[in-house]
This record gives structure tokens, sequence and C-alpha cells, in this order.
């Protein structure tokens, strides 16, 4: 009989620490729904910092010419009546950095200056070395 009484009261703080951790508003849910809060405000500060900034860029649309220019010049191509514009293929610049700097072992001295002659309308055809573009 002592062994009853000493289960029942027992029973009753196991069901109670059962529903505290495990129910609908137990701790478990309580920790759940604190993550999705901090999940939830880290989104709306995301998607407040996206909101600036477009509201910045539809600022610039709307008065910054030079930001027009640049918008024109990437997406759409556009150059100026003035301007001499040089493309460069993807293979030709993937090739070029191998071309200028050979491994050590295969370098073989320059031949001299004398040997080596280039027309004067070859060597002004070529483009600039450093740009894409050029205005005069």
């Amino acid at each position: 009989m002592q062994k009853r009484l000493f289960f029942v009261p027992l029973a009753v703080i196991v069901f109670i620490l059962y529903f505290t951790v495990f129910g609908d508003r137990g701790l478990l849910r309580i920790n759940h729904l604190h993550r999705d809060l901090d999940e939830t405000q880290k989104r709306l500060s995301q998607l407040k910092e996206e909101n600036d900034q477009l509201k910045r860029e539809i600022a610039a649309l709307q008065s910054d010419r030079r930001y027009l220019e640049s918008i024109a010049r990437r997406d759409f191509g556009l150059v100026r009546s003035n301007e001499v514009v040089y493309q460069f293929t993807p293979q030709a610049l993937t090739a070029a950095p191998q071309a200028e700097a050979p491994p050590p072992a295969a370098v073989q001295p320059a031949p001299p200056a004398a040997a080596v002659k280039q027309p004067p309308a070859a060597a002004s055809k070529q483009p600039p070395a450093g740009g894409a573009r050029k205005s005069p």
C-alpha cells in the first residue's frame, strides 16, 4: 500500500514534466519558435537592405546620367561615335598569359634586335596592350 502511494505522486510529476517539455506549449516548442523568429528577423533585415539598395538604384536611374551611360555600355554594348572598341575572344585572353611567361626550363635567348623586323603598318594596327577601349 505504501508503494502505491509513492507511485501516484511520481506518476503525476512525470505526467506534468512530459507536457512541460513535449507539449504544445512545452520547452521544445518554445525553443523551435525562437529559432523561427530569429530566422525571420534575419530574412527581414536582408529584405530591408535589398529594398534600400533598390531605392538607391531607382534614384540613380532617375537623376544620374553617368550611371545610365554605364548601364547602356555594360548591358547593351553601346559606344560613343568617337570611340573605338576592341573585342578579344576568351580563347586569346587565356592563351596570352601562358605565352608571356614560359616555364624556366624552356627559356631561350632572344634573337638580336637587327634580326627582328616588323613592317611599320603591321605595328600600328595592333591594339594597345593595357585596355579594351580607346578614345581619341
